[in-house]
């Protein structure tokens, strides 16, 4: 967890910013949204400070911020606040942005989960064309890392047998071991889509905006895609509400899928990907809390199984 000057240091910062120094303030203390090894999220009325990742390249970072703040992206990106010192300053040796406050999905109502409009935001993004240097779409390297926290906290464990396998049987590219294929790879892509990464701008009721850039990026656009799509193959997501988000994008001209016919071909490594990074961080999050996976969780370790008795030459035909 994230040390109390970290997170008073950004309850500062947001409230500084939220407020004129003369402006006389009867608000609320500073509330934390988030406190992740990725990132902290502190709010300040209607400011959100960011404590990014301790490892976070600033070069990256700046890329990424001008991404967001881009006019093309404009009713696409949540637009971050300058800091006193820039697009982002240092505190406490961590790299720390501002944004305005949006409301997030509300996770009471999943039937109000704004699926077409989340479909509808990424095939924008992924048909505006990448300008200036941009690093790239982080999304493998997440799923890597799970893997390496899962086998740190359950060392020896058969359950990590069949999720282990799934994952060998990726390519190196959706491994983060390299870029990806050149036909799909130069995209811009969010990297880590999920419904927590939505917020209505301005609150209460704007438009709907995708936030979190950290792992934004040129690379293949099925993997923002793939989280969706895993849910759905593994008995999550009813058959109703992905249809409903694919129709969707194929009708916002998403480049991800074929405009027509089965999207699997382009989405089936991705959502390999995902379904073995989900079940990896369910098996971790369920060894540090001592107890076992839940069953959405066992949902997708199952998963990791079906993929993992797969004929090898099924396997073959999917990483080519």
């Amino acid at each position: 967890m994230t040390t109390d000057a970290v997170v008073r240091a950004l309850g500062e910062l947001a409230h500084d910013s939220a407020h004129p120094a003369a402006e006389v303030c009867a608000c609320a203390p500073p509330q934390v949204l988030a406190d992740r090894p990725d990132g902290t999220v502190v709010r300040s009325g209607a400011v959100v400070a960011k404590a990014h990742a301790p490892d976070t390249g600033t070069s990256a970072l700046r890329a990424r911020l001008s991404l967001a703040a881009s006019p093309a992206l404009r009713g696409v990106l949540l637009a971050p606040l300058p800091t006193p010192s820039g697009p982002y300053r240092t505190v406490l040796d961590r790299p720390v942005t501002l944004w305005p406050y949006g409301v997030p999905v509300d996770p009471s109502d999943p039937d109000a989960a704004p699926w077409e409009e989340t479909a509808v935001l990424l095939a924008r993004l992924h048909r505006t064309p990448p300008r200036g240097p941009l690093p790239p779409m982080r999304g493998p390297v997440k799923a890597a890392r799970a893997v390496a926290r899962m086998r740190s906290a359950r060392p020896g464990d058969p359950r990590l047998a069949p999720v282990a396998a799934a994952w060998r049987a990726l390519p190196g590219w959706a491994r983060g071991e390299g870029p990806a294929p050149a036909d799909r790879g130069g995209f811009l892509c969010h990297g880590d889509l999920h419904l927590g990464q939505l917020v209505r701008h301005p609150q209460p009721h704007g438009a709907w905006l995708l936030i979190d850039i950290d792992d934004a990026g040129t690379g293949d656009p099925a993997w923002d895609l793939a989280r969706p799509a895993a849910w759905y193959a593994a008995g999550i997501l009813p058959a109703e509400i992905w249809l409903r988000f694919l129709d969707a994008y194929r009708a916002e001209g998403g480049p991800a899928v074929r405009a027509e016919g089965d999207p699997w071909p382009e989405l089936d490594i991705p959502a390999r990907a995902l379904t073995v990074q989900t079940a990896a961080l369910a098996l971790a999050k369920s060894a540090a809390e001592e107890r076992s996976p839940d069953e959405v969780e066992q949902l997708m370790i199952d998963a990791c199984v079906r993929i993992a008795s797969l004929p090898p030459e099924l396997v073959s035909e999917g990483a080519s």
